[in-house]
């Protein structure tokens, strides 16, 4: 796949402090997607997997940023300084516990549809 040096991929995972069996499973099935199928992008930076703690403080003003007060999963694609958001929280939910299959092959194809 070729990779264009300035546009990097970064996937965001919010979470609470308690977590349920599906946010957990939203977290290990996207880090799965990743090392799995995008092992050379992450270990070349291309792509990014950032997990953020909703209930810190520190985390405040990115949580603000993607309005994420629970459980979200988002994909920010940044080309040439422009950052577009992509949110997949209602898929992950509807898919990563009781369809794992179904949301990596999702993630994986979603991922591979921004890199291009």
């Amino acid at each position: 796949m070729a990779q264009n040096p300035t546009q990097k991929l970064e996937v965001l995972y919010f979470h609470a402090t308690r977590r349920c069996p599906t946010c957990l499973a939203i977290e290990e099935n996207t880090r799965k997607t990743l090392d799995t199928y995008f092992s050379d992008q992450l270990k070349n930076g291309a792509i990014k997997l950032t997990v953020i703690n909703v209930d810190e403080a520190k985390n405040k003003a990115i949580a603000e940023k993607y309005e994420a007060t629970g459980s979200a999963l988002f994909l920010a694609k940044t080309t040439g300084g422009k950052e577009s958001k992509t949110d997949l929280t209602d898929y992950a939910f509807s898919y990563a516990r009781n369809s794992p299959d179904k949301f990596i092959s999702g993630l994986k194809d979603k991922i591979n549809e921004l890199m291009k």
